[in-house]
């Protein structure tokens, strides 16, 4: 039966196209509760089921060991390493030793110019994937790119801190609230200095510019310091809710309570905003834990290193900002948090491929991948189902991009993980190409309805406070999160730019179709 299941499962190509086209159908479906339940719960079950759990390997051993289960401080691994004594670094196919990483960032990733992508995608959206993923993807650099020091999963830990000690040096101990301070009218975190919240600013941004977060670079990007404001105003909304709704309950009920109600809130804007945006698809996804009652699924999630590495979307952020009308480069964003201040949070948020400010990170991110001795791109396709490309003019589309490549690596089954995901053609009307999103998809899914608040005995009313809590989880939305949040009339908040529209694609070549063109480049 399960062979027979596999024969008439749809590829994935041809899936990606039916879910993003015939908006008509879809149309229906979404409005029929019971088979958009039926394929939503399909969607949950078919992505979570790719990935191993418990998982199998760790970076230490090219083999099934014990720690990778039960050593909390190793990343998992999909695939395990390539064995030390293989012919070459990705077994037996390519080049005896793999190309220069200089040379590999100056052909296939510093940008000549920035183009929008097909789907109208705004900077919102990026600061959103950098804010949300790192409360998991913290790589422990002084032990080695295969270790981590987090928890494993959505622990809104870049809302609330690392650990304890921290978190309570955010809190203001007084109705379940986190500390504020007033700035221009405006209510924005305290000052690193008057908290002790550890935090890295460089030496020129001033004591009055550096605030006291959830995550200690957080400070560094306007965008970020955006993010990290939002959720604070948001939890003490959600508290005042709280103590109107439970009078009787002191500080510490109130704080926990409403921070089981932000992770709420944030599963929720993933899935149906930020998910939903990622896909493009016509079909509306949900979230609905109620959906996996009754199902073999596991409550539990680690952080696979590969994960890590795909949701390196650099490329995504702009060269410029605009902002009211004062247009800032990339390194004039950088590092300079008092640019959100100075414009306010409303007005931050009008403003309509790799950057230089971003190499290193790309040249860091390739060399881990070496150390890791990461398996070929190819054999992350097949370990996820997909048809290995038979050439680089099959990966790429484009010719001289092939050619370039071939050059390099010699064989396409010799090709880095993490350059083949960048150099790979887009799908059709999709922010990625199909391996990024088929391998992407699955470690989102099960990291997000593994969470603990989404199994059946922490799913009701009585875990977030009663009805009026349960309420504020399943209404939440992301411009809900934002307009509930600022003085004065809602700005624009979406993340698709507010002149988009669909369609202007082909006319505007922004590689909508399958030509082959490389905006990320």
């Amino acid at each position: 039966m399960k062979k027979i299941k596999r024969w008439f499962k749809p590829d994935p190509e041809t899936l990606h196209n039916l879910l993003t086209k015939n908006r008509w159908l879809w149309k229906i479906i979404n409005n029929v509760p019971f088979l958009h339940d039926m394929l939503m719960k399909r969607v949950y079950t078919v992505r979570s089921d790719n990935i191993d759990s418990p998982p199998l390997y760790e970076s230490d051993h090219e083999y099934v060991t014990l720690d990778a289960t039960y050593n909390m401080s190793y990343y998992a691994r999909v695939l395990p390493p390539v064995p030390r004594e293989c012919p070459t670094p990705m077994g037996t196919a390519g080049k005896k030793e793999l190309p220069d990483i200089d040379l590999v960032v100056k052909k296939f990733f510093l940008r000549k110019e920035f183009k929008p992508d097909p789907i109208g995608t705004s900077v919102l959206f990026s600061y959103f994937a950098q804010h949300f993923t790192h409360q998991f993807f913290k790589t422990d650099l002084k032990r080695g790119p295969g270790f981590q020091w987090g928890n494993h999963g959505v622990d809104v830990s870049h809302i609330y801190g690392k650990d304890k000690s921290v978190e309570n040096k955010l809190r203001s101990f007084k109705d379940g609230k986190l500390k504020t301070q007033i700035i221009d009218g405006e209510e924005w975190p305290p000052y690193a200095q008057d908290t002790n919240v550890p935090m890295i600013y460089p030496g020129h941004v001033q004591n009055d510019n550096r605030f006291a977060l959830g995550h200690e670079f957080f400070g560094l990007l306007p965008g970020l310091l955006a993010y990290g404001t939002i959720w604070m105003r948001e939890h003490n909304r959600v508290c005042d809710i709280m103590k109107k709704e439970h009078p009787d309950w002191d500080d510490e009920r109130i704080f926990q309570t409403s921070k089981l109600i932000i992770l709420g809130e944030t599963i929720k804007i993933v899935i149906e905003d930020y998910v939903q945006h990622l896909s493009n698809y016509h079909f509306q996804l949900t979230f609905n834990p109620k959906l996996l009652f009754g199902e073999l699924f596991q409550y539990q999630n680690r952080i696979s290193v590969e994960f890590n590495h795909l949701y390196h979307w650099h490329p995504l952020m702009p060269s410029e900002f605009n902002i009211s009308g004062t247009v800032y480069s990339q390194k004039d964003i950088m590092f300079h948090p008092e640019i959100l201040v100075k414009h306010g949070m409303r007005n931050f948020f009008t403003f309509n491929n790799h950057g230089p400010t971003t190499i290193p990170v790309v040249k860091q991110l390739i060399q881990h991948g070496r150390t890791l001795r990461f398996q070929s791109f190819n054999q992350y396709r097949k370990r996820f189902d997909l048809k290995p490309f038979k050439s680089f003019e099959e990966l790429t589309g484009d010719k001289k991009l092939a050619k370039d490549l071939e050059e390099l690596y010699g064989d396409i089954d010799a090709l880095e993980f993490y350059v083949g995901l960048t150099v790979e053609k887009r799908r059709p009307l999709a922010l990625f190409g199909s391996t990024l999103i088929e391998i992407g998809s699955p470690f989102s899914v099960k990291g997000l309805m593994a969470n603990a608040i989404c199994s059946p005995r922490y799913w009701k009313p009585s875990t977030f406070g009663g009805d009026v809590g349960f309420d504020i989880v399943n209404t939440a939305t992301l411009k809900k999160l934002f307009c509930a949040n600022i003085k004065g009339e809602c700005p624009y908040v979406s993340f698709r730019v507010h002149d988009y529209v669909e369609g202007d694609v082909k006319e505007k070549g922004y590689c909508g179709d399958e030509s082959g063109c490389h905006d990320e480049l």
